[in-house]
């Protein structure tokens, strides 16, 4: 989607924070890549699931509420989140997984926008794997997706985690369609392995978000 001028002196005449981008895409799409890429070009980089980690630590009242929700044997030793329990316990039960989001979606969201806040910079990359999912398109400006052909996020999938056929038909299915966020995007990088090409793309989509901040 192209913007001209007015389009963008428009958005940035509402704003009263840095140009937040918000940097999405399916599983396994590259994201942290891309992310890492304008981290090097000195991009303020906030990464929700960093965040995510950081609410259900040990003596966080996240953790506990998790706990009484789902019971402690989601707890693993040294009372951590078990994780990997948790992940299945949601894929294989989105009522579960709707509980989950209430309990911890308002605390990334305040998280986030308190770091979002002390970054600074001259725009901001929010990175939000279920950015449309979640609803925390509404704390950006401009959305950037990464997108690969589903084949690709299927492979790496299985090589890099491990996943089988059927989990990955499921955590697939967990996220919005690829068409639907395709649609939804401001921009897109295509991550399919060329790594010179993925690079150039960040470093002109890096100019442009540049040239948009510096209207406001």
């Amino acid at each position: 989607m192209d913007w001209g001028e007015n389009d963008v002196q428009t958005m940035a005449g509402r704003r009263d924070h840095p140009l937040r981008i918000g940097l999405t895409g399916g599983i396994a799409s590259g994201k942290s890549t891309v992310a890492e890429c304008f981290a090097r070009l000195g991009v303020p980089v906030i990464d929700t699931d960093q965040l995510a980690r950081a609410v259900v630590e040990p003596a966080q009242p996240a953790l506990a509420a998790v706990a009484a929700a789902f019971g402690p044997d989601l707890l693993a030793p040294g009372g951590r989140l078990n994780r990997a329990k948790m992940r299945a316990r949601i894929f294989a039960d989105p009522d579960a997984r709707t509980r989950l989001e209430a309990i911890l979606h308002p605390r990334i969201r305040n998280a986030t926008l308190a770091a979002a806040q002390a970054a600074g910079g001259h725009y901001q990359l929010i990175v939000v794997p279920l950015l449309f999912e979640s609803g925390f398109d509404a704390l950006v400006d401009r959305v950037l997706v990464v997108d690969c052909p589903e084949e690709l996020q299927r492979e790496r999938l299985a090589e890099r985690d491990g996943e089988t056929p059927d989990s990955i038909a499921r955590i697939l299915a967990a996220q919005l369609p690829r068409g639907e966020r395709l649609a939804r995007a401001d921009d897109v990088i295509s991550n399919d392995g060329k790594l010179g090409e993925l690079h150039d793309a960040v470093a002109d989509l890096h100019h442009r978000y540049l040239d948009l901040a510096r209207i406001n």
